[in-house]
């Protein structure tokens, strides 16, 4: 997959340096992932929320981190829309 916004991913590491690994493992499971449906999101996330127009939650280091991502499939194209705190989501 082709990964858009990785700024946000540096700038959530630089001000919460406990995420930085679960991001790096993340981006790299993205990379490699060739996904073409919602459910082959599982196979790497079991965790994960499918949400409405192509949205998931991706849940980080059990639940601390959330990491929201709009998928176009046929495209291959993941967009980091925003990242945060497991507060910071309850806020969304």
């Amino acid at each position: 997959m082709i990964l858009l916004g990785r700024r946000k991913l540096t700038e959530f590491a630089a001000s919460h340096a406990e995420a930085l690994k679960a991001i790096q493992a993340w981006v790299a499971e993205v990379e490699v992932a060739k996904w073409r449906m919602p459910q082959e999101i599982r196979a790497s996330f079991a965790t994960a929320s499918i949400r409405p127009d192509n949205h998931v939650i991706f849940n980080l280091k059990g639940k601390k981190f959330r990491l929201e991502a709009q998928i176009a499939y046929q495209t291959g194209i993941v967009t980091v829309k925003r990242i945060g705190t497991h507060a910071e989501y309850n806020r969304w």
